[in-house]
């Protein structure tokens, strides 16, 4: 082999020292491991909960055949009910009735007299139907929502049912409609409410439909209000009928759960921030037969990716 010269160590030498720039980029280190993928929507029905609805929507069906209509719902496929009566039977036997389908009642709608006059039986009733839930589902008479006077006196009222319901184990509710976004004394009702009621002895019953119908946003005040809207109202709103804060609840005003204006998919992303642990279909009204709409709804809600 023939010696190296001088002058072509000096070549080969300045060559290599020429490639390490183009070498510079290239680390030893071990490459990053790539992201985790990030999670697919779940598929329906929406948060893994179970599907509940409002017995109010069947109420002419439950008053001529309330054995048949409870198993008619179970046939579909819900899982939950949200009482509103018995419809002749005891508390006993209604809830025999549910747990022969398969059903729960997490909660129940309980009208005003019911807590003034009755409320020991209400809370037995409640507790023997398994009910988690006790809600005043309506301030029914108009005269009696004026005034920031009535509310404020309303409120110490719910408070203190909300004490009664806590001693029972119990958690006493309160659902709203669209009268309670009027603005009086320069206050909005509802926000008015929620600052005077107890946030541990009154939880709220979202509705939906009716924050929407009434020009507000239910995602809005579920991020405003963490924690406070436990349960759910999940009814749609028909095309075409504008913003009120006058309660119309009326034929034409409501559609299946999927097929009106509301957003669904948004409300469910921001419901565990709301505190979400139950939700009811609805509809007060139905164009088709009420066993037909709440079937429809179900089969929406079944699928809803959130």
């Amino acid at each position: 082999m023939s010696p190296i010269n001088r002058r072509d160590f000096l070549q080969k030498g300045a060559a290599g020292l020429a490639a390490i720039p183009a070498l510079a980029g290239i680390s030893c280190a071990p490459a990053p491991e790539p992201a985790p993928p990030q999670p697919a929507p779940s598929a329906g029905p929406p948060l893994g909960l179970p599907v509940g609805v409002q017995l109010y929507t069947v109420r002419d069906q439950c008053v001529n055949d309330f054995e048949g209509t409870i198993k008619q719902i179970a046939a579909i496929g819900y899982k939950q009910v949200e009482v509103y009566d018995f419809y002749g039977k005891t508390a006993a036997e209604a809830r025999k009735l549910l747990d022969d389908n398969g059903l729960k009642a997490p909660s129940g709608h309980w009208p005003l007299p019911s807590f003034q006059k009755k409320l020991e039986k209400s809370i037995e009733d409640a507790k023997t139907m398994g009910c988690e839930y006790m809600v005043m589902p309506i301030i029914e008479n108009a005269a009696d929502r004026r005034t920031l006077g009535q509310y404020k006196k309303l409120t110490a009222s719910y408070n203190k049912f909300g004490e009664q319901c806590k001693k029972a184990g119990l958690q006493f509710g309160y659902h709203n409609h669209n009268f309670e976004f009027q603005t009086i004394g320069g206050k909005l009702v509802f926000e008015y409410l929620l600052a005077e009621l107890d946030p541990e002895l009154v939880k709220m019953e979202l509705d939906c439909f009716w924050v929407t119908h009434a020009g507000h946003d239910p995602v809005a005040l579920m991020e405003k209000y963490p924690g406070r809207f436990p349960m759910l109202h999940i009814k749609d709103l028909k095309a075409g009928n504008p913003d009120t804060t006058e309660l119309d609840a009326r034929m034409g005003l409501f559609a299946e759960v999927g097929s009106g204006t509301v957003n669904w998919k948004r409300i469910f992303a921001a419901a565990p921030k709301g505190g979400l642990k139950h939700y009811f279909v609805e509809q007060d009204f139905c164009e088709r037969p009420p066993l037909e709409s709440i079937k429809m709804s179900f089969e929406y809600l079944s699928k809803l990716a959130v």
